[in-house]
């Protein structure tokens, strides 16, 4: 059996290999509210996968939710217009 390689590994290796810019840290710092708003509200869901949800589950997800949407105008109101990676257009 032949083992399948990259022909150029320097050029995927490099593109691959590099540390996030100040840049990329900065727009992580600055979507952290949504992205703990998605963490709490995927959280409410897991948590109902292997039962019937009881009205507090739905409750739970309904305040997530409400916590994402609030959080993503936040951001959206912060960065002035700026589209958001898997918002609306």
């Amino acid at each position: 059996m032949r083992d399948i390689g990259a022909l150029q590994a320097v050029v995927t290796a490099d593109e691959f290999g590099r540390e996030p810019s100040a840049a990329e840290l900065d727009t992580i710092e600055r979507e952290m509210p949504v992205i703990l708003a998605e963490v709490d509200l995927l959280d409410a869901q897991i948590t109902t996968l292997d039962r019937t949800p009881t009205e507090v589950d739905a409750r739970r997800i309904r305040r997530a939710r409400n916590r994402v949407l609030a959080a993503r105008r936040d951001l959206a109101n912060r960065t002035g217009g700026a589209s958001l990676p898997g918002g609306a257009a």
